[in-house]
């Protein structure tokens, strides 16, 4: 989703947003659910466009004509009281608008009720999309419809649509890590896997590929990958290759496979890393808060190849070096520099 949704009003107007509220189009919730899992400010901007958006939709599961009177009754009571109060609810406080502002509110208002009742008159009935999600700590490996292999990194979801088709594309939205294995099809349908700011778009092929908040990047390590972003550039990766997401575009740069990869048989491997690196990643792998104790303590390098499947496993280990040690406050683990 290339679209730029600063406040709730934006939200409102469009039309796909309405799409996932009222559960009408499998595509749209598939989106937007992404949309929000891949960023909390993301799904707290949802949640407010929700509340508003509840406060004005109709409730009646049939329409006839007498409903359609007071709805119509009742958009313009309520456009009458936006323009004469011009309040929004935001997070439990009361934001007053005027202008410009107001007058989007107004527009949004009646968008949404004309909306309220087009949707209300459908008799839609919307599948749950299929979802893999994996928790702190863990990593899953699962066989999609297709018979696509993909490991989960911890804390990490994986959306697709249900129903897959041959000749039909495969689609699925990524927040977190994983390791796809895409399998080939007799009519050669593309699999897309979509991340925040650009889409991976393959026939057959094995990739890594991670979606965290801001951070966004690939490594191919067989067959052959189209990256298209959110502005149509397009980047064609080759095995070994290693793309990030940086400064709004695709930046090649060279890695070793076998460290990006590590984590899929529980081991990180570092060369020099700094030690921020590491924190990085028990921050995203186990929801721990780490903080480091020291000057400079955080670009301390490290050597070596460290566990990942226990984190008490893994900071024993990083103790083990004999450079750094661990102490915990409540729920924090402190890193110190063992030889300052």
């Amino acid at each position: 989703m290339s679209k730029k949704y600063i406040g709730v009003e934006d939200l409102l107007l469009d039309e796909t947003f309405l799409s996932w509220h009222f559960r009408t189009d499998d595509r749209c919730i598939l989106q937007w659910e992404a949309w929000m899992a891949a960023d909390p400010q993301n799904g707290a901007l949802a949640r407010q466009a929700v509340v508003f958006l509840r406060s004005l939709t109709l409730q009646e599961k049939e329409i006839p004509a007498e409903a359609l009177i007071q709805a119509e009754r009742s958009l313009l009571e309520k456009i009458n009281e936006a323009e004469q109060r011009a309040v929004v609810p935001m997070g439990g406080r009361t934001a007053w608008l005027s202008g410009r502002a107001r007058r989007r509110w107004v527009a949004a208002a009646s968008v949404l009720f004309i909306a309220a009742g087009i949707y209300t008159l459908r008799a839609v009935s919307v599948r749950t999309p299929p979802v893999v999600q994996t928790a702190f700590g863990e990593v899953k490996e699962n066989r999609l419809p297709d018979g696509t292999s993909v490991v989960i990194n911890a804390d990490s979801k994986l959306i697709f649509s249900p129903g897959w088709k041959d000749g039909r594309d495969r689609e699925v939205w990524l927040s977190g890590e994983a390791y796809f294995h895409v399998a080939k099809t007799p009519l050669k349908t593309r699999f897309i896997v979509h991340l925040n700011h650009f889409d991976i778009i393959v026939t057959g092929t094995q990739f890594n590929a991670v979606n965290r908040g801001q951070k966004a990047n690939v490594m191919l390590k067989e067959g052959s990958v189209i990256l298209h972003t959110d502005q149509g550039k397009e980047m064609k990766m080759v095995p070994g290759d290693y793309v990030e997401y940086r400064n709004a575009g695709l930046q090649k740069k060279p890695v070793r496979s076998d460290s990006v990869l590590a984590w899929k048989e529980h081991k990180l491997i570092f060369e020099g890393t700094p030690l921020k690196k590491l924190i990085e990643v028990i921050r995203e792998d186990y929801g721990v808060e780490v903080k480091t104790r020291g000057t400079a303590v955080g670009e301390k390098k490290i050597y070596g190849i460290l566990p990942n499947d226990n984190l008490e496993v893994l900071l024993y280990a990083l103790e083990a070096t004999g450079d750094f040690a661990v102490e915990w406050d409540r729920d924090t683990a402190i890193i110190k520099d063992k030889n300052p």
